[in-house]
């Protein structure tokens, strides 16, 4: 069980107004919400504390960076060689997150690559990691729904509201 602490409705109020604003002043928060300054500021230290707000960089296009062509590359490993896999995997600036799955497949990479060539090359560079026994990868070929946390911010917001 997740022992962390779960969002309330003030911080659902200041999580909806940085998702509007996410550049807004500790300052320009507090009048948005109508929470004192200190509070607001006080939540920020403790987002960043409990590492509750993920990195900017997650806001980035690789496409915007010349890597347009994304894929999901589900892989089988070594079970006892899984955390010497992950590690070289942080290793390859491609890879943009690792998931450890339960099932059928033990990681599921999501990769981004200029071209066909260069994925070519990334999944073959993920296959010979030692401990990787076997990949099948999948091409992006449209985002139907990205990532997004605003409808969850939403329910919390408004659960907070109905009790």
């Amino acid at each position: 069980m997740n022992s962390r602490r779960t969002a309330d409705q003030v911080d659902a109020a200041l999580l909806l107004e940085l998702i509007a604003t996410p550049d807004a002043t500790t300052v320009a928060l507090a009048e948005k919400t109508g929470l004192a300054r200190n509070t607001v500021r006080s939540r920020q230290t403790r987002y960043e504390e409990e590492k509750s707000l993920r990195s900017f960089d997650r806001r980035i296009d690789p496409a915007f960076l010349g890597y347009p062509l994304r894929a999901f590359v589900v892989t089988k490993v070594t079970q006892r060689k899984l955390a010497e896999v992950g590690a070289t995997l942080s290793q390859i600036p491609e890879v943009l997150e690792v998931q450890g799955l339960s099932g059928v497949a033990d990681l599921l990479i999501q990769v981004a690559a200029r071209d066909a060539d260069d994925l070519y090359r990334i999944a073959g560079a993920i296959l010979n990691i030692d401990g990787v026994k076997r990949t099948n990868t999948g091409l992006v070929m449209r985002d139907l729904v990205s990532y997004r946390i605003t409808p969850l911010v939403e329910r919390v917001a408004a659960s907070a509201r109905s009790r």
